[in-house]
Order: C-alpha cells, then structure tokens, then sequence
C-alpha cells in the first residue's frame, strides 16, 4: 500500500513494490517526484524527516534528513545586518539541504534499489513534464511580479514564456532533470556496486557539483527577501560537505493500548505525545466523537502542549522525560478548564523555570485578532500587500509562506512501513540556482535571534521544525504510518485522525474524511510568528449547535469551508491485511495497493 499527497507519487511507490522493490525503494522513488509534482510544498533543497519499521530490524528507526544552520548563521551576524527575525524567504534562510541526505541513508541502510532506478521516475517528470494543480497555478500567480522583478533565475523556471503556467498545463523542469542526470553518471562512474553509487552520489551532492552550485550561488549573489532588503547567503561548501544525515531512537508514549512513536524535540512531534498524555485522563469516547465536550477538550490540551513545545524544544538538551511525566502531566491537565484559554501557558518540567520568546511587536494586519484583542505580530519587513490562500497555505506576494509540507507512507508485503514528510525548498523559497534547477529552503526562519532559548539560532543546530510523521504499534506490534502537511496543524490534524481511530472508531478513511479543527492560539513556526489568541477553525460539517455551544464556552470559531481542513494520509497493518487511506480534499491525494 502507498499512500501520498499525490497521485504521481503514489502510483510511482506503487510501481516501484510491483517490480520487487521494498517499502524504503517506494518511499524514496515517491518522494522524488512529489518534488517536481508539488513543487509549491516541497523540493530538493528542502529537508525530510522519516519514521519507518524495519522488519529485519524489528523496530522503529528515525532518519534526521534535516540540515543545520551554517556555520557563518549567528545572531550576531542577523543583529549587524539590522533583523530581529530571521527573513521567510530568500538565502539567509537556508540551512543545509537534508532531504537528499535523508533519501540516500535510508535507501542504503534499508532498501534494495539502486540510484538509477528510484531516480528514474523523476528524471522523467522533471524532463516531460507534469499537468499543473490549481495550488501550483495559484502560487505562481502570487509571486509573480517577484519573480518578474526580483528573482530572475525563478522566473526562468516557473514563468515559462513569461507567463504563469495555467491549471491543468504541462509543467517541466529540465534543469532538474539534467541535475538528477549527473548525479546517477558521476554515481555509477565512481563505483559498480549499489551502495558505493549511493555514497558517490551523497558525495557529489555534498562535497561535488550540487554543493560547490550552491556555494558559489550563496557567497557571490544576493536577493531581495521578506526583509524588504537585498542579501546574500551565508551556506558555504564547508556546510554542506561536513553535514550527514542521521538515524535516531525515536520517543514514545504508551496511549490505550497503542505505543506512537515521533522524533526527538529537534522538531515538533513530541508536542503530539504530550497531547496525548494530558488527553490520556479524559473519556473521550464518553464525550461523543466531535460533541462540543470532544473538540473543547483536544483544542485546550493542545494549547498547553503547544505552549510548552513554545518554552521547551529546539536542538538542545530538552527535559523531555519531566514533559512526558505522568505527576507533570497530571498538574498540566488541571489547567483544562470548563471555558476556553486565552492564554500561553508553559509548564515547569522537574522545577524548572520556561522561558519564552520575546516576540514581535503587534501590528494590524487584517483579520488577525483573536478574542484577547492581539495580533498576528509584524515582523521586519511584514509585507504589506494581500496574500493568497491555496487552501494548503498562506502566500505572500514576497514569497513568505505559512503552512507547507507532503507527506508519502508505505508498507509492503515484508511488513516494512515508512511515514515520511518531506519539504522545504518549495518554489517560493528562494531564487532558483540556474544551473542546478531548484532554490535552497528557509527553515531557519524558525530559530529565534535571541539569546539563551531551546530554538536560539547558532551553527550548527537544527531548527525546530514543524514536521510531523507518525507512526503507531499496537500491542507492541506495527500498526499504522500517517501524517499530514499544515505547518503547525499537523500535530493538531494528526491527534484529530488518530482520536477519531481509537475513540471514534472510524476506519482509516472515515477518519482522514472527518471534519477538522485546529486552533491559531499559540505563536506560529513561521516568520513573522504571529499568533491568534483563542482562535479556533472548523470545517463547516462540524455541527451547528456544536459550533454554537464552543463559541459560549469562549473559542473564537472562524467556520472554514468543506473539505478545507487536513491532508492526511495512512496505511496500516491490521491482522492479515494491509490497510490505506488518502485526503480528498483539493482531489489529488491518493491511496493505492493490491
């Protein structure tokens, strides 16, 4: 079974367990060319986190396909140039590209397929082209006067002939292409066997053309950002070359007969675990799946888990064991009140003191006020001008974006799964490098230029992302991969569907279709980090009554349309049988299996 964001990718995973290869070949091959076939969500100088169950190895392993800050990225260096926040777009964003580092480590460790073949899929889409989505037309159109005017090296990708590529149209990428293309001559020049291919082509990535690219793309151009000035990069070849990716143990917490595993607080997944700790003294099933008990219950423990993901996690030493005990959790679950929160509210784990960000001075971006009145806050240079909603994210015309991400999970007839979300680099980033094909990615907006906090900017370290996979045991068996796109949704809308699994019961498809909500309460991972106190948003098939009864308890409900909410996908191993599910919203998830 495969499962994806899109079709292209699922049906490429599919092939590629026809022909003999295992889930790791599928989950590499599909995430290439979710690449090219969602180029607005992600692409190759993003990053990817991967959460898999190897039957050889019987157990859960995490691949870190996710870069660090340069060398060069201090805040000293941010301060000088006159920013408080780190820009949403352009070069000064970048970390080190992991996704290719993440891809190559598991299909080498795990796999069976060699480069040529899990790139072949690609290689192909990037040369003849794949039909445009909507989101990708719409996209395009936001940012194309900056294109026009500021990023020359984009427009020459994405504004084929000058225009933006219409809905439906042929879209290739033979640049792209040509890159892929050299890298699998230079793999398979350097060695005759898989895995000494596999580490040439790391090599050529890190240490090679890919790399030296990107350097001298960094150190010898510079661009206007979301700052509203004009900057360099600060990624040097030294960068790239001393970076690999890494495999971790991941963390765990035991819900209700189910074990789910998540990555360390290098990103946001554990803030999923203590959601379900807090919600672990509550009888949802006694609530009724999506009463107003239900919703009101999950948004306010959210908001406490979230506010301590806010305090507490970044690439440092984080007292995950004190956030995830069970006499913390209990005084935390206290907090859970009969009305809704308006506050940000980390906790003390083991005593200690949280300490949170000095954010951004309010401004008065429109529709931004949550009930306490505040605002999304202006970072430096906030645009100014409208942004468009492509119901996967919010784009600025400079390019900024909040909410983002793919997602691809599988498993094969072995019993090997993978849950994997790459992006990152997505076409709005930063300005294509010409001779590689596609721009570097801006995850570093997510460190804090100030002193002393888990998610301070320093060399070296990851940001903490917003990337999510999931995976799940039962009865200490594997059960299910899943996950979604939606920056700081996806811990929410993944809880939502394994809640709507465990306590509503609902097949995997029931689940992925059920109405979703999230809450803007808390700050968001994306620059310029505004936050909307007490906001929360539902799809317009959650109740009427039950949306009324929240609005008493004091949530500001803002009624999405349907189907707006969530991106989620899964498989799962239930007994004899393998499983799948896909999202139907926007038509281009897909789940497939035989």
């Amino acid at each position: 079974m495969v499962a994806s964001t899109h079709w292209l990718a699922s049906a490429t995973g599919m092939s590629v367990l026809e022909r003999g290869g295992n889930a790791f070949d599928a989950a590499v091959a599909a995430g290439f060319v979710l690449q090219v076939a969602e180029p607005h969500l992600n692409g190759p100088g993003g990053e990817v986190p991967i959460l898999l169950w190897s039957e050889a190895d019987q157990k859960v392993s995490v691949v870190s396909g996710q870069g660090v800050a340069p060398s060069a990225a201090t805040i000293e260096r941010f301060t000088e140039l006159g920013l408080d926040l780190v820009p949403g777009t352009g070069l000064l964003a970048a970390t080190v590209p992991g996704a290719f580092g993440g891809w190559m480590l598991m299909l080498e460790r795990w796999g069976t397929w060699s480069l040529a073949d899990v790139l072949a899929p690609v290689i192909h889409y990037a040369e003849h082209g794949v039909p445009v989505l909507e989101r990708v037309s719409t996209t395009i159109e936001s940012v194309k006067d900056l294109f026009t005017d500021d990023w020359s090296t984009s427009a020459a990708t994405w504004l084929p002939g000058g225009n933006v590529p219409a809905a439906g149209s042929k879209l290739a990428n033979p640049v792209l292409a040509r890159t892929y293309r050299r890298l699998v001559a230079e793999a398979e020049a350097a060695s005759s066997t898989r895995e000494g291919q596999l580490e040439a082509a790391r090599k050529a990535w890190y240490e090679g053309f890919v790399a030296e690219a990107i350097a001298e793309f960094c150190q010898k151009t510079a661009w206007r950002d979301s700052s509203g000035e004009v900057h360099g990069g600060l990624l040097t070849g030294d960068d790239l070359a001393n970076w690999r990716a890494g495999v971790e143990e991941p963390l765990t917490f035991d819900y209700r007969g189910h074990t789910v595993c998540k990555t360390g607080p290098w990103g946001q997944g554990p803030v999923f675990l203590q959601q379900l700790a807090l919600l672990s003294g509550h009888d949802l099933g006694a609530m009724g799946h999506l009463s107003a008990d239900w919703i009101h219950t999950v948004t306010e423990a959210a908001k406490l888990a979230f506010a301590d993901r806010e305090a507490w996690y970044g690439d440092t030493e984080v007292p995950i064991a004190d956030l995830l005990d069970a006499s913390y959790t209990d005084e935390r679950r206290r907090l859970i009140g009969a009305e809704a929160s308006l506050e940000l509210r980390p906790g003390a784990p083991g005593g200690r003191a949280p300490r949170l960000p000095v954010y951004p001075d309010p401004a008065t971006i429109p529709g931004a006020p949550g009930l306490s009145g505040a605002r999304a806050p202006q970072g430096v240079g906030e645009p100014t001008v409208g942004r468009v909603d492509t119901g996967e994210q919010v784009i600025s015309s400079d390019g900024t974006v909040k909410g983002d991400t793919c997602h691809v999970d599988v498993v094969d007839r072995f019993g090997n799964m993978v849950s994997a979300t790459p992006s990152g680099g997505w076409l709005q980033s930063s300005p294509t490098v010409p001779e590689l094909g596609f721009c570097l990615g801006t995850r570093a907006q997510m460190f804090w230029l100030q002193d002393g906090l888990p998610g301070s900017l320093r060399p070296g370290a990851r940001p903490r992302t917003t990337l999510s996979p999931s995976f799940a045991l039962r009865d200490g068996r594997p059960w299910l991969a899943f996950g979604t796109p939606g920056g700081d949704q996806q811990d929410q809308w993944s809880v939502n569907f394994f809640l709507s699994v465990v306590h509503g019961k609902r097949n995997l498809q029931e689940a992925v279709d059920a109405p979703m909500f999230h809450t803007e309460h808390f700050p968001s991972s994306f620059y310029p980090r505004g936050s909307r106190p007490g906001v929360l948003h539902v799809e317009d098939r959650v109740d009427a009554a039950v949306v009324a009864e929240l609005r008493r308890r004091g949530h500001e409900v803002e009624v999405q349309e349907s189907w707006s909410l969530g991106r989620l996908s899964a498989v799962a191993r239930d007994g004899d049988f393998l499983k799948a599910a896909a999202n139907p919203r926007g038509s281009q998830g897909y789940a497939v299996g035989r």
